[in-house]
C-alpha cells in the first residue's frame, strides 16, 4: 500500500510538467514547484521517512491552487490531489501524535533519579515469599544493577471486542520504575488500510489512554480514577519485564503457597494488587488481578489475566517473551492482546 501511495505521488507529480510546458513566467514555474515537491514526498515516502508530508501538503495545496486557476484545462487533478490529501493529513497528525508521545516520554525520564542504581545482593531476597525469591534467583538479578529506566519493543496482535478481528500491532515501551511510570504507543492498522495509533500512560498517580483513527479521529480518550487504577496495575504486572523492581520499597509481597504471592503497590495515594504464578523453575506464568474494564461511571472491576508462554534472557535477565492478556467476562475470557518482547 505505501509504495502504491508512492507510485501515485510521483506520477501526479510528474503530470505537472504538462503545466510546466504550457505556461511561461511565474504561472509555469508554480506548475514545476509543484512537480518538484510532489516527486520529493514520493521519494521520501519510499525512503520511509515519517516526514514526507511536509512537502506532499505543500505540493497538493500549490497543485489545487493552480487547478483552480487553470479549471478548464486542469480539472481532473482535484480528484487525485484528493485522494492523495487524506494520506498526507494522516501522516502529519500521526507525527503531531508522536511529537506529543516524545514530550511524555521526555518528562517521564526527567523524573527517575540521576544516582546510580544498587546492586542487587541475595540478601535482599530474604523478606521475599519463597516462589518470588525463586523467580528472582532465577531470572538472574542478584549481583546486577536494579533496572532504573526501561526501554522495550514489542509486536502483537489486539482487538477491541471478543468476535473482532485481530489487528497486527507494533508498540515500544517506556518505564521509570522508582518513581512508577510508563508511556506505551502503538500502531495497528484496522482492515488492512486504516492506520490506528494509541498511547497509554501512567504519571505521577495518573493514567491516561488515548486511541485514535488515522491520528486523527479519537476512538478512545479516557482519564478518570479508573483509568488510573487500571495504568498502575498495569506497571504492576508488567514489572515481569524487570524483576528487580519487585524488590521497590512501594511494593509488598504476601505469601499465599509454593507458587502463589499477592504483590501490592501503593504511590500516589492509589493501591492495586495482583496475585503472582510462578512455576518450580522461577518462572511467572501468569498474574491474575482486579481491572477497571474501561473508564466512566459504567466501568466495573472484572478479572484481567496475563499469561506468559515463552521466556528468553535479554541483557543477562531471564524474562517473558511471549504471552496473552485478557478479560474473563461472564460471557467466557476476552483475550484481547497478544505480545511478543523482541527487544530489550
Amino acid at each position: 500500500m505505501g509504495t502504491l501511495l508512492s507510485l501515485v505521488l510521483g506520477l501526479h507529480g510528474v503530470v505537472h510538467i504538462l503545466g510546466f510546458l504550457q505556461w511561461s513566467g511565474v504561472f509555469g514555474a508554480l506548475w514545476l514547484v509543484a512537480l518538484v515537491a510532489l516527486i520529493s514526498a514520493a521519494l521520501l515516502r519510499l525512503g520511509r521517512s515519517t516526514w514526507w508530508w511536509a512537502p506532499g501538503l505543500a505540493g497538493l495545496f500549490l497543485s489545487q491552487g493552480l487547478i483552480l486557476s487553470a479549471w478548464s484545462y486542469a480539472k481532473l487533478g482535484t480528484i487525485v490531489n484528493v485522494i492523495l490529501f487524506l494520506p498526507a493529513l494522516a501522516a502529519a497528525a500521526h507525527a503531531r501524535f508522536e511529537r506529543r508521545s516524545d514530550r511524555e516520554i521526555l518528562a517521564l525520564l526527567e523524573r527517575a533519579p540521576q544516582a546510580p542504581p544498587a546492586v542487587v545482593l541475595a540478601a535482599d531476597l530474604v523478606r521475599l515469599p519463597p516462589p518470588v525469591r525463586r523467580w528472582l534467583d532465577a531470572a538472574g538479578v542478584i549481583g546486577r544493577e536494579r533496572s532504573s529506566i526501561v526501554h522495550l519493543e514489542q509486536r502483537g496482535q489486539l482487538r477491541t471486542r471478543p468476535d473482532g478481528t485481530w489487528l497486527p500491532a507494533r508498540a515500544e515501551q517506556y518505564f521509570t520504575v522508582d518513581p512508577p511510570g510508563f508511556v506505551w504507543r502503538v500502531d495497528a492498522t484496522l482492515m488492512g488500510i486504516l492506520p490506528v495509533a494509541g498511547r497509554d500512560s501512567y504519571a505521577e498517580g495518573h493514567g491516561h489512554m488515548l486511541i485514535k483513527a488515522a491520528s486523527l479521529l479519537s476512538l478512545v480518550d479516557a482519564a478518570d480514577d479508573k483509568i488510573d487504577q487500571g495504568a498502575l496495575l498495569r506497571f504492576l504486572a508488567e514489572i515481569v519485564w524487570f524483576p528487580s523492581a519487585a524488590l521497590g520499597s512501594a511494593i509488598t509481597w504476601a505469601p499465599i503457597d509454593d507458587t502463589h504471592a499477592r504483590a501490592t503497590l501503593r504511590d500516589h495515594g492509589l493501591e492495586v494488587s495482583a496475585i503472582f504464578e510462578i512455576d518450580a523453575r522461577g518462572r511467572v506464568t501468569g498474574l491474575r488481578a482486579e481491572r477497571y474494564l474501561g473508564g466512566g461511571d459504567g466501568a466495573k472491576l472484572t478479572p484481567w489475566i496475563v499469561s506468559c508462554t515463552e521466556w528468553r534472557w535479554l541483557e543477562g535477565i531471564e524474562v517473558p517473551t511471549r504471552g496473552e492478556v485478557a478479560w474473563e467476562l461472564p460471557a467466557g475470557p476476552f483475550p484481547y492482546y497478544r505480545w511478543e518482547i523482541f527487544q530489550g
